[in-house]
């Protein structure tokens, strides 16, 4: 099925990024795609997820300014009956990047440098079912 801008209004992604270039490159990007769009360098959106309510969450395993990394707020997310069904696609430069996605329970991954036209191809995939 083909999926245009339009497919997105409506749909909200959150972005944790703790880089700010390419947080702000994406939150550009998705917002021409139609996306509302949530950026955060912390992750400490997780905390109130429930009140954000995304659609999809784009998620970097290394956080250098969080408590926390990527992967271990993805299983706490993934383990929480509330969230568990979120997709959460991991973004990472990290060697062993599939593997970390199938420990926390990510729905897929996309390795680091990225196709932003991959990118948003799978997130469009993730939220137009």
């Amino acid at each position: 099925m083909q999926t245009t801008a339009k497919d997105a209004v409506g749909k909200r992604i959150l972005i944790i990024e703790d880089d700010p270039d390419i947080l702000e490159i994406l939150g550009i990007i998705f917002q021409e795609e139609g996306y509302e769009v949530i950026l955060s360098e912390t992750g400490d959106e997780t905390a109130i997820i429930h009140l954000i309510i995304p659609d999809i969450v784009l998620l970097d395993v290394r956080l250098e300014r969080s408590a926390k990394n990527g992967d271990v707020l993805c299983a706490e997310l993934k383990s929480q009956l509330a969230t568990h069904q979120l997709p959460i696609l991991l973004l990472s430069a990290e060697r062993d990047i599939k593997q970390i996605c199938l420990e926390c329970g990510a729905n897929g991954y996309i390795a680091k440098p990225f196709d932003i036209n991959v990118l948003v191809l799978k997130v469009r995939q993730y939220t137009s079912q």
